[in-house]
């Protein structure tokens, strides 16, 4: 049986996606508030997006008196290794390292990240014992 692909959000849906990730469960209001911070967006445009995502498969629903409230359906570090991985997939032929390089020299690494990654790919190597 072939799994099922869930669909890739958006430039506009994954900042929706980041406010809920941060924030939990919350009203189109609750998301609108929060992305009002950062740039100049409509409520009826963040309310059709979140009815899109919705019916996309992105978003679940309830209902909470006359509101409705939105979570994402895929966790954070799910949905993120996803898209990483068709970019990897589509830009870079699959090569992780490739991306690794190119995004190390796009956007140098700080001390601390450097030492983040040395430490994540410690934790890969296989242990010769």
């Amino acid at each position: 049986m072939e799994q099922a692909i869930s669909p890739r959000p958006t430039n506009a849906e994954l900042g929706i996606l980041s406010v809920l990730w941060g924030r939990g469960p919350s009203t189109v209001r609750e998301v609108h508030d929060e992305l009002s911070r950062l740039r100049d967006v409509g409520y009826t445009t963040v309310l059709k997006l979140m009815q899109i995502m919705h019916e996309k498969g992105l978003l679940a629903r309830r209902e909470r008196g006359r509101a409705h409230v939105y979570q994402p359906i895929e966790a954070e570090a799910d949905a993120k290794r996803d898209l990483v991985g068709d970019f990897m997939d589509k830009a870079f032929g699959g090569s992780t390292s490739a991306l690794v390089m190119h995004a190390l020299s796009a956007k140098p690494a700080s001390s601390d990240e450097i030492a983040e990654i040395r430490r994540m790919l410690d934790g890969l190597e296989p242990k010769n014992d």
